[in-house]
């Protein structure tokens, strides 16, 4: 009588071609792979058809992976640069989604506490870090894939907000990067980045006063380096490139209103201070927009309140777990209740307030809320103009600068700010 010999399964076959360290790591992402899918789907709230799919897609690419770098002798060159490629995009997109991540400074609106030039390194665990709502994605393309500019990402493959335990709540003062919140079309996690700083929190009341901001009643600590538009007149000849890198002027924190010499300028306090005292200098004017003057592109858009950039409020922004009244104020919270909270169908007709077919006269926050604005408070789109950011459109904390590239240098040595080198941000 033989003994038969039963026919081994092709993941025993395909397991049997590995050496023991490949065995090892296989087995390590395969249990990763497997975790992300009890969290996504115990913790995460997500739909288990979905998480499913999105772990067969994930174990097919683990396998696809040693399958292909098996056909090449285990010393080759084209082994080995398969190995680190592969190992440099798995280690630097998990270090970017769940740790910490480079961003740079494009525009203006935080100077001059970040100037134009300016690298950071934000962190992702400060705050809890967020895992991916758009899994289905090129690696290190944020949105948009450089030169054929198309999507970047599967919008239809989607997972639900989950953010994992941080090491601290947002605070007054951080500095912060978001999603733009207005920017509708886009999953939150691929829409634009944005960077401002957190003047109130969830459960703050904040005002602005003539330019002066209060939270709570209370004057908030202006940043040092803040800075307001003027409009400055000139009675002579004087102004140049010396001058304005002395007073720590940008070219682009000037604007040319006539040809009669009239400027605008975006000044820090000490700014201002040392181009009042040039004799070339005839007046330099506040900008200030008075209160009672409406400004129809100010949140939230009503003319009753007549709010501007330098008097707005008061406005109470929203924490998880209030219960707000709708008669009165159902249009400051409108588009954070349909759009942010995903109530598509919350409506008002003939003054009644009605949600998932029913009419409600309160409405509970499922999440908190929090007001940004840039330091370079005339120069900056911000909360004041679109509103509240969600707490699903936080990103991260800034943390410090590690590179600072002058776009104007006055030569070739002076292009790398090394002062502004490895600076905290505050």
């Amino acid at each position: 009588m033989t003994d038969q010999i039963k026919p081994r399964s092709p993941i025993n076959r395909f397991i049997d071609k590995l050496s023991k360290r490949q065995q090892t790591n296989f087995w390590l992402m395969s249990g990763i792979n497997l975790f992300f899918l009890l969290v996504m789907s115990v913790f995460g709230g997500s739909n288990l058809l979905t998480a499913i799919s999105l772990w067969t897609i994930i174990q097919a690419l683990i396998i696809g992976y040693y399958i292909f770098i098996n056909r090449y002798e285990r010393k080759s060159k084209t082994r080995e640069w398969i190995d680190a490629l592969a190992f440099a995009v798995v280690a630097a997109t998990i270090i970017r989604t769940f740790f910490i991540e480079a961003y740079t400074i494009p525009t203006p609106s935080m100077e001059k506490s970040l100037l134009v030039g300016d690298f950071l390194f934000v962190s992702k665990v400060n705050y809890g870090a967020r895992a991916p709502m758009t899994p289905v994605s090129v690696p290190f393309a944020h949105n948009t894939l450089p030169v054929v500019q198309t999507k970047s990402y599967l919008s239809w493959f989607s997972m639900p907000y989950l953010r994992f335990p941080g090491l601290q709540k947002i605070k007054n003062n951080d500095v912060v990067v978001f999603n733009y919140p207005f920017e509708d079309g886009r999953p939150i996690d691929k829409k634009e980045n944005y960077i401002k700083r957190c003047l109130a929190i969830s459960g703050d009341s904040i005002t602005i006063i003539n330019q002066q901001v209060f939270v709570n009643n209370k004057a908030v600590d202006n940043p040092p380096k803040m800075q307001f538009k003027y409009y400055v007149k000139l009675n002579g000849p004087g102004l140049d490139f010396k001058t304005l890198k002395k007073l720590d002027i940008a070219l682009t924190d000037i604007q040319q209103l006539s040809n009669n010499g009239d400027l605008n300028f975006d000044l820090t306090a000490d700014a201002k201070k040392g181009l009042s005292a040039k004799s070339y200098v005839a007046a330099i004017d506040s900008t200030l927009q008075p209160a009672g003057l409406f400004v129809d592109y100010i949140f939230p858009y009503r003319k009753e309140l007549s709010w501007n950039v330098d008097n707005f409020g008061p406005l109470y922004v929203p924490k998880a777990g209030d219960k707000i009244n709708l008669d009165s104020v159902y249009w400051i919270y409108e588009r954070a209740i349909k759009v942010y909270e995903n109530n598509p169908d919350f409506s008002m007709v003939d003054g009644k307030f009605y949600l998932n077919g029913k009419e409600i006269k309160t409405y509970t926050f499922k999440q908190n809320y929090y007001f940004m604005m840039g330091d370079n408070r005339h120069n900056s789109a911000d909360s004041r103009f679109w509103g509240f950011v969600p707490e699903d459109h936080i990103v991260g904390k800034a943390l410090f600068i590690w590179l600072s590239l002058d776009p104007n240098p006055e030569n070739i040595f002076s292009k790398i700010r090394w002062k502004r080198l490895f600076r905290g941000i505050n």
